[in-house]
């Protein structure tokens, strides 16, 4: 099964080692559901933890009260869930917050074959510093006015919709 895997560079580094750079896997995460605030607290997202058991305290007392447990229950499971499916990108998040670089969003089967993708592609643009890299950027046409780009959509990127 192919997972996608975000590449994240430190802040300020424009070239950064395999040490340095951190590979998440942008997913879901089982042991994320079934420990979800100590899962947190293991990757330093402490707000988010304590959030979590915050939450989950609530839960657990609400299932001792009679006519409640229902509702207990559905918090507790809800938390259990959005951890197990938002986790991984909490942790994206916090560490683009940090100055952290999103530097490239890789699918493949197994995360050693992404990291191979990566680094076999970091080596080659570091052997041609020389090559010319186009200009996507979005000018105008000949016979167009200045400042009017062309488009492929309905409505041009500089008005919204």
């Amino acid at each position: 099964m192919t997972s996608s895997y975000i590449f994240l560079t430190p802040p300020g580094g424009t070239s950064a080692t395999a040490d340095e750079t951190r590979t998440i896997r942008d997913g879901f995460t089982f042991l994320g559901l079934l420990f979800p605030w100590i899962w947190l607290l293991a990757h330093r997202l402490w707000l988010h933890a304590a959030a979590a058991f915050l939450l989950q305290a609530i839960g657990g007392a609400l299932t001792d009260e009679p006519g409640l447990w229902a509702a207990g229950v559905a918090i507790m499971l809800g938390v259990n869930m959005i951890v197990g499916l938002e986790g991984q990108n909490w942790r994206i998040r916090t560490l683009a917050a940090k100055g952290w670089n999103e530097d490239a969003l890789i699918a493949a089967d197994k995360l050693d074959i992404a990291e191979q993708i990566y680094f076999s592609d970091r080596a080659a643009t570091a052997d041609h510093d020389d090559t010319v890299i186009p200009d996507w950027q979005n000018k105008a046409g000949a016979n167009s006015p200045r400042g009017q780009a062309i488009s492929l959509g309905l409505f041009g990127f500089d008005g919204g919709r």
